[in-house]
């Protein structure tokens, strides 16, 4: 019986072994995206937009002149359902490396565009009241090789 057994599992083995062929790698690490769902609160679409306008914009553009961030969007969702997001941000990186600033740069980053880091935390809270952020990815891109 245990000679059936071994004899099964090395067939297994050596079928799954066959399985796993060696195709030549197509594509490389591209850019990285984060995206965040957000739901505007009833009344504040507008507000929330104006926010994103100005110091959201001016934080993205900051980075984007450091070289961090290649690109950014932000997609108006049509018709979205009960407690799903109707904005959807998208920040492309240039890569994982740009999330490992060190705290001092983030509150140096926060301070400028919040005008203290005590500001950027009241900033956070008041935004609470015009969205409800519904979750968010952080993504590779994969891009093919020509």
């Amino acid at each position: 019986m245990r000679t059936i057994l071994a004899a099964a599992a090395l067939a297994l083995g050596l079928s799954s072994a066959a399985m796993a062929q060696n195709a030549p790698r197509t594509y490389d690490l591209g850019p990285v995206w984060q995206i965040s769902y957000i739901e505007t609160k009833p009344g504040m679409f507008d507000d929330y937009m104006s926010y994103l306008n100005s110091t959201w914009r001016n934080i993205q553009e900051a980075d984007k002149a450091r070289g961090d961030v290649l690109d950014y969007r932000v997609l108006a969702v049509d018709n979205p359902r009960d407690g799903e997001a109707d904005v959807i941000l998208m920040i492309e990186y240039k890569n994982m490396a740009v999330f490992d600033r060190s705290l001092d740069e983030n509150e140096a980053i926060m301070a400028k565009a919040f005008g203290s880091v005590t500001k950027s935390n009241q900033a956070a809270v008041s935004r609470e009241q015009v969205r409800v952020l519904r979750g968010g990815l952080t993504a590779r891109e994969l891009t093919f090789k020509k």
